[in-house]
């Protein structure tokens, strides 16, 4: 076995270890920077996590006569299909319900169940194409694999799940869109007249603003 095949390997079975499809070890790298006159005018070592990229960089004083700093570099939060992961059911009979992926079926379809604590929130456990749903940034952790309804109702409600979902800007933001979506068309012309007054304050405001300035 080479060593990019035992990268490969230790790769899958930390993905396996940690229940996700797409986790990625700690990677350390280092190498020679440019060299001056067949020198070495430094060197840089790269450690890479699943959340922060450090760069160090340094110098060899003998030949370079600058100094190198340090770079930190934090990468984008991805949000994976993995089990645990808590998804927003956007089409369906349980459209704008929260459910977690206990299992993933296929690259297109996933295993959800949603035992909320809150009796009309409650999602039955059912297989839901990836394309009716939207990722959250939340996840449960430790969630086992194909796990019952029982020990995910128990997880759901040890971290809290439905409190953390109702203050967090992402349902708030969904909350506001599902009611503008039920308003009627007499409650539109209000929410019109009243931003139109707003709008009309600020530009009151600011021009008073501009006149004591000049």
């Amino acid at each position: 076995m080479n060593a990019k095949e035992k990268v490969e390997v230790d790769k899958e079975n930390l993905a396996r270890n940690n229940n996700s499809p797409l986790s990625q070890p700690t990677l350390d790298v280092s190498g020679r920077l440019s060299e001056k006159d067949g020198k070495c005018v430094g060197t840089s070592e790269i450690r890479q996590t699943s959340s922060t990229t450090t760069l160090r960089l340094f110098t060899n004083p003998v030949v370079a006569n600058f100094a190198m700093a340090d770079i930190d570099v934090t990468l984008a939060s991805w949000k994976l299909v993995e089990v645990g992961r808590l998804v927003l059911i956007r089409r369906g009979p349980f459209a704008g319900k929260l459910a977690a992926i206990v299992e993933i079926v296929d690259h297109r379809r996933v295993l959800v169940d949603g035992p909320s604590g809150e009796e009309q929130k409650i999602v039955p456990r059912h297989v839901l194409p990836l394309a009716h749903a939207t990722l959250t940034p939340f996840t449960i952790p430790q969630l086992p694999r194909a796990a019952g309804t029982g020990p995910v109702k128990k997880l759901w409600a040890k971290n809290e799940i439905d409190g953390k979902w109702a203050k967090s800007s992402f349902a708030q933001k969904t909350d506001r869109s599902e009611r503008r979506k039920n308003l009627t068309d007499f409650e539109r012309f209000k929410v019109l007249r009243l931003r139109k007054q707003a709008r009309y304050e600020v530009q009151k405001s600011y021009a008073k603003v501009r006149a004591a300035a000049q």
